[in-house]
């Protein structure tokens, strides 16, 4: 390194236009491109290695500044300390400083943003949303995300962990999900505070003891005869879609949702997408000789078999329980035919099916050698075989009315 600095002019440094380096001492040298554009380079040796350092455009960066700057550099080279090196870590330093002022709301934001395409409706969404912002935010939501702790955590949590179980557990999940898409961003570093096991376990009642899952009311699998005679009573598209649900097995909103384009009649086939599964996996449902015949007699409005008032949308949810109500049969819900189903599989005297087959039939998630024996046929076989027989019991009534 040269001992001997300002050597060059302020009027040097406007005036030079040829390509190449003009040294001013000390490291300090001026660069000047074929282009024409100028900068500050600073170079020095260190452990036996030549370094190169940018110090700005001439743009920016006056003469009188690069020395300033080139005099700093060789006063950290004094205290063995690489200038590149500890320009970076002032970077890091001011990023970190800089990212700590990136609120929990913010992040929040940006989670749901980058997730919203993987999640199956705006109804999930509008969830997430609804819950942050009424029960995380007025306590977490301003504050830098890497502010928030465990106690911070728990005073979101406490007010609603014994009121509003469900909901609270929920949100717990959204916290922690938020709190990791915070750490991989480099936005805070310590571990999640809104973790369960080993961690909020430990301040938290169970929530499980507090709100034990209840399954939904269903009726007795031995009533389902008397039942859908009753049932086939009733006219209107809602009483069909329940009828149409108990003997399929499947879900309200897939029954709800379904199309004649995904139903073959001659393949007696009705074939789920996977964006309409709760599991994200198409699902393919054997239609009993029950199940054609119901179908052949509906009326065809429109794109959905079971469509509302407006044929271009679905049945709404309430439209089936209003059924059941009318029906005297408000202790029951749609749903919990699935439960119905499932204890006829495990209770009826006369049922030989496999647990699998039973529990693909729900569409429940399964072993992956389970849903290879599905891809091949296997399972779809003997589903034919089940849901037939499902039908023929649910078309029996042990006391038929007069």
């Amino acid at each position: 390194m040269s001992y001997t600095i300002n050597k060059l002019s302020a009027i040097k440094v406007r005036s030079v236009t040829r390509p190449g380096l003009y040294g001013d001492g000390g490291g300090l040298w001026l660069q000047v491109s074929k282009s024409g554009s100028k900068s500050w380079i600073f170079r020095y040796d260190l452990a036996g290695r030549r370094r190169e350092m940018g110090l700005g455009s001439c743009i920016t960066v006056d003469l009188a500044l690069a020395r300033e700057k080139a005099r700093e550099c060789r006063l950290l080279l004094l205290d063995k300390r690489d200038p590149l090196e500890e320009r970076d870590k002032a970077r890091a330093e001011h990023a970190q400083r800089q990212a700590k002022r990136v609120t929990f709301d913010e992040c929040a934001a940006s989670y749901i943003d980058a997730h919203r395409g993987s999640w199956k409706n705006a109804k999930h969404t509008a969830q997430w949303e609804t819950t942050l912002a009424m029960y995380a935010s007025p306590v977490i939501g301003s504050l830098p995300v890497a502010d928030v702790d465990t106690d911070l955590v728990v005073k979101v949590l406490s007010p609603i962990w014994k009121t509003k179980t469900e909901t609270a557990t929920r949100l717990r999940g959204r916290i922690e999900s938020i709190l990791d898409w915070a750490a991989t961003r480099k936005l805070r570093h310590d571990v999640n505070p809104a973790r369960w096991r080993g961690h909020l376990e430990n301040l938290l009642a169970n929530p499980n003891k507090i709100a034990p899952v209840k399954n939904h009311p269903a009726l007795p699998w031995r009533e389902v005869g008397s039942f859908m005679t009753v049932l086939r009573q009733r006219e209107g598209s809602s009483a069909r879609a329940i009828e149409f649900a108990i003997l399929t097995a499947c879900r309200s909103g897939e029954v709800r949702g379904a199309s004649w384009d995904e139903i073959d009649l001659e393949a007696k086939l009705w074939t789920i997408p996977a964006e309409r599964m709760k599991a994200g996996k198409e699902h393919r449902v054997p239609l009993s000789t029950g199940v054609i015949a119901l179908l052949r007699a509906l009326e065809r409005r429109g794109r959905f078999v079971f469509p509302g008032r407006d044929t271009k949308a679905t049945l709404s949810d309430m439209s089936l329980t209003a059924v059941l109500r009318r029906m005297g049969r408000s202790d029951i819900t749609v749903h919990g035919f699935r439960s119905t189903f499932r204890d006829w599989c495990a209770e009826w005297e006369n049922n030989a099916f496999p647990r699998e087959v039973c529990e693909h039939a729900l569409a429940h998630n399964l072993p992956d050698r389970v849903e290879a024996a599905y891809r091949r046929g296997d399972l779809l076989d003997k589903r034919v075989v089940l849901m037939q027989a499902w039908a023929d019991y649910c078309a029996v009534d042990p006391a038929p009315r007069r």
